[in-house]
């Protein structure tokens, strides 16, 4: 399947594709409101709840502006690197739920989230600085 066939099909099928699709897809982490989709012998994730994904999406978009600096980039609207973006996804989502009850695994991101809300009362509330030191010790990426 070519791309544009491939991008036609995935639009008409995927109607919230998961904005934690790649820490998902790893298995670092997992999550309750998600389902893997096959399409053209590629693995996608969706999520089934237009509000979970809403909220992931701005915790997203925090913690990818928290890591500015341990990733070197000033701007939010560079593009990441595959190894860049699974810090921000896998190590965020790891960070956070260590900072919020000293845990390193996350077996449902949403479930987390709304620990996080619980806590925190809003995701703009969550000490991002320490989410990204506890994710430097909670991540390590692949090594050689």
């Amino acid at each position: 399947m070519d791309e544009t066939a491939f991008r036609r099909k995935l639009s008409e099928a995927v109607e919230r594709p998961c904005t934690f699709e790649k820490s998902l897809l790893s298995r670092c982490v997992g999550c309750d409101r998600s389902d893997r989709v096959q399409i053209a012998e590629r693995e996608l994730v969706t999520c089934r709840d237009a509000d979970s994904l809403s909220r992931c999406t701005e915790l997203h978009d925090r913690l990818r502006h928290g890591f500015a600096f341990a990733l070197g980039t000033v701007r939010d609207d560079v593009v990441l690197s595959h190894a860049q973006e699974m810090r921000v996804q896998c190590g965020g989502l790891k960070g956070l739920q260590y900072v919020l009850d000293d845990g390193e695994e996350v077996g449902n991101v949403d479930a987390l989230l709304e620990g996080a809300l619980l806590k925190w009362g809003e995701l703009e509330e969550i000490p991002y600085s320490e989410v990204v030191h506890a994710a430097a010790h909670c991540y390590k990426g692949r090594h050689g």
